[in-house]
């Protein structure tokens, strides 16, 4: 019999009705805690009966799975013998052409077949042949091709015509699925494992053929899951059927293609109209696939009768259901009302929270701070300024937007804006001027100088030890512009003295009033740097500043050397938009000009030995082939042309090579990563010290080449090793975890069971227990 609340609990609910049932979204959780409570009896039963059942099924599921792994396994064992074999036979001097040929050691060379043959628990027979052979040998000697595969053995399926074609072009091993083969008269299903030799090399000599009974392998399934009543099946890694033992019906193409497909680990799914209950494992070794099926009914079994505790539960709920239903929803509104607040506070809009729904405003802020997260991130900061530095401004609305928002340009593009790079001098203690050289890179990252209305924005553009600066400067006067570019260098100069041991060797560009040439700047502060006075002992060069050829007493017109300095830098980048502007514009200065023949040709002969000598320093020697094509102009605008196109031809190979390097660079360093990954003191700053390059750089170099950043891919290692000492040895777990570059064997307990699933000491007696069965 139901009892009544006690009155001072139902005054106390009244009261908290009045007191907090203000908002739609608290109400809604009350509400739903009293149904939760109020659950009805033929909802326990359920619940009671279907807990029962699951706990079942998954006893049975981990039972099926680990057997299916045993299965795994072993036929994983009996095919890296067979790859074995194609090894040895591959590399054996008695398996030769020439010796199988030779008519006094052809019989050695069969007795060697005979012996690989018995190698193999799972071979029927095993044939030799050679491309453009008309004969195959196997361990009862040698046949003819067309004999063994069109009246010894015939296939189902495998026609005569078809073998021979693929045993002359299969490179790669290749499995057929079993089916029927006539053998003297007899048929029985066989698998055929086409291996070339030797094997994985891309242009194999011959082919191994190995024929496996199937019967042999659904005889290793069958005695492993000796209590199983299901059916069981390989699919190759195409999801083709290799082998399968069913129990029952046949099923349906359909219905294979969708098991081939699951991904390991236990499935429940409707199959021929019935409810199955589905087990796959996956090989590493060669990628079949390993799936049992059972009917879902046999999990069923009798639950005892629970009348007696669903009415107790029936009971309890009723008379505590709309109290504790208050209690909880209290307690679960309370920090989604202090977010709220928070929320409100934060936002910009003055709406009362009351007339929105407290979820969607906590979303709505959340999202909009993400947004600004993720504009204000340094890989897309950095982004946006390499394809400012590289390209110009990029014709695009989304990346206009990105730009905008990093604030380097002035509304209404009224500013004027030049890039600067900074040059790292040497130091003895290269540990210490690596870590300064990146607390500067921080440091000059962005900073402002309100005095002069100037804003910094520091990039990282490549591995090697320089940074690039974008400056913009409110606009003004172009001579009051020069004079704070000046200054506000010197203070960049001034700066990084005061905050390390280093001396900055920096060049400097030109000042635009147009973002977009901002790439101009890049080049001309590149060759402002590689072109520095070095005798005078300055630090800073600017581009403005290198000396020009000056005009001869007669007034003769003659190309400035910064430009064709900037032009000779803008190869040497790899730039071929301010490449190409450059060529145009100088041609266009010598058709303004109009110099005598003799000075013509001679200008025009300036800029064609311009190209050729970065192309000889580059290592283009191809470019001095088509020597004859590119002196035989008849106008400046077919000159142009050819000058254009050798420049295009110049940016794309530097900026192969610069690919290449990096790629190079990366290569290296993952290879060390593999060789070093159990040193303790492995990390991302080590690396980046060894190497010389910063940590950002490393970080995002690496993740683009393995697609795991650096930490994942060390962990990714050094588990993979531990995984093969728990197997392969039985040395204590801690000494395993020494051995992999780890000191804390908590933790890397906590890590392994997180990634397996499993313990390491469990891990090491499941497959000792799965190497007993199989």
């Amino acid at each position: 019999m139901e009892t009544a609340p006690p009155v001072s609990a139902m005054r106390a609910t009244k009261r908290s009705v009045r007191s907090y049932f203000q908002s739609r979204l608290l109400l809604k959780y009350a509400l739903s805690y009293i149904l939760m409570f109020l659950i009805p009896l033929s909802g326990v039963t359920f619940f009671v009966y279907d807990n029962a059942v699951k706990n079942l099924r998954y006893e049975i599921e981990q039972s099926n799975l680990n057997q299916l792994n045993q299965v795994r396994l072993t036929i994983d064992d009996r095919m890296t013998e067979l790859q074995d074999i194609s090894f040895k036979i591959a590399y054996d001097a008695r398996l030769t052409p020439f010796m199988v040929r030779h008519p006094y050691y052809s019989r050695d060379a069969i007795l060697a077949l005979s012996s690989y043959k018995a190698n193999s628990q799972l071979l029927e027979n095993l044939f030799l042949y050679y491309h453009g052979d008309s004969v195959i040998y196997s361990s009862n000697g040698l046949a003819d091709l067309n004999v063994v595969f069109g009246k010894l053995y015939r296939f189902e399926n495998w026609k005569r015509e078809d073998a021979v074609r693929d045993l002359n072009e299969v490179k790669k091993t290749v499995i057929r699925p079993a089916e029927n083969v006539s053998v003297y008269s007899r048929s029985e299903p066989m698998l055929t494992l086409l291996v070339p030799i030797k094997p994985n090399d891309p242009y194999p000599y011959g082919t191994l053929v190995y024929l496996l009974k199937e019967s042999k392998l659904t005889g290793v399934m069958d005695t492993i899951l000796s209590d199983f009543t299901g059916s069981s099946y390989i699919f190759d890694q195409d999801g083709k059927v290799l082998t399968s033992s069913s129990h029952g019906e046949a099923l349906a193409q359909e219905d294979l293609d969708v098991l081939s497909s699951l991904s390991p680990g236990t499935h429940r799914l409707v199959l021929e109209g019935e409810q199955q209950s589905i087990v796959s494992v996956q090989s590493q070794l060669n990628g079949w696939t390993y799936v049992t099926t059972m009917p879902s009914y046999q999990f069923f079994s009798r639950v005892a009768h629970i009348q007696t505790l669903i009415a107790l539960i029936f009971g309890i709920a009723v008379a505590a259901g709309i109290v504790a239903a208050m209690v909880l929803a209290r307690r679960q509104y309370h920090p989604i009302k202090d977010l709220m607040e928070f929320a409100k506070q934060r936002s910009n809009g003055s709406e009362p929270a009351k007339t929105r729904n407290e979820w969607e405003w906590i979303r709505q802020t959340i999202h909009d701070y993400s947004a600004r997260i993720d504009m204000q991130e340094p890989f897309v900061r950095n982004q946006c300024m390499l394809l400012l530095l590289k390209h110009g401004k990029p014709d695009d609305p989304e990346i206009e937007r990105m730009i905008a928002e990093t604030g380097l340009e002035f509304p209404n593009g009224e500013g004027f804006y030049f890039s600067a790079i900074i040059a790292w001098g040497d130091s003895r203690n290269e540990e210490k001027s690596w870590r300064e050289r990146h607390l500067l890179q921080e440091m000059l990252s962005y900073f402002e100088l309100p005095d002069m209305e100037a804003r910094v924005y520091g990039i990282e553009f490549s591995h090697e030890d320089r940074f690039a600066l974008m400056v913009s400067l409110p606009a003004g006067d172009r001579a009051a512009v020069q004079e704070k570019m000046e200054r506000l260098i010197d203070l960049i100069r001034v700066m990084v003295l005061e905050n390390s041991r280093l001396v900055p060797t920096i060049g400097v560009g030109s000042v635009y009033d147009d973002l977009g040439r901002l790439n101009q700047s890049f080049i001309e502060a590149s060759t402002a740097l590689e072109h520095r006075n070095v005798g005078s002992g300055g630090s800073v060069t600017y581009f403005e500043h290198l000396g020009e050829f000056a005009s001869s007493a007669s007034g003769s017109f003659w190309i400035p050397k910064k430009s064709m300095l900037k032009l000779e830098q803008s190869l040497k980048q790899g730039n071929e938009t301010v490449a190409v502007e450059m060529i145009a514009d100088m041609m266009a200065s010598i058709r303004d000009e109009s110099p005598q023949a003799y000075l013509l040709r001679c200008l025009q002969f300036e800029m064609l030995n311009t190209l050729l000598r970065t192309a000889s320093e580059l290592g283009m020697d191809e470019a001095f082939r088509r020597l004859p094509g590119l002196t035989s102009f008849e106008t400046g605008e077919d000159l142009e042309a050819k000058l254009v196109a050798l420049a295009a031809g110049i940016c794309r190979q530097v900026v192969r090579n610069t690919e290449t390097g990096q790629a190079s660079l990366i290569d290296d360093i993952v290879a060390y990563v593999d060789e070093q990954f159990t040193d303790y003191t492995m990390s991302l700053e080590h690396v980046a010290l060894k190497y010389s390059i910063s940590t950002s750089y490393l970080s995002r170099a690496f993740k683009e080449k393995t697609g795991a950043n650096f930490s994942q891919y060390v962990w990714h290692c050094r588990m993979e090793k531990a995984i093969r000492l728990l197997v392969s040895s039985s040395a204590p777990l801690q000494e395993i975890v020494e051995q992999v570059g780890y000191f804390d064997a908590p933790n890397f307990i906590r890590k392994f069971k997180k990634e397996v699933g499993c313990t390491p000491g469990q891990y090491r007696k499941l497959h000792a227990s799965g190497q007993t069965g199989a």
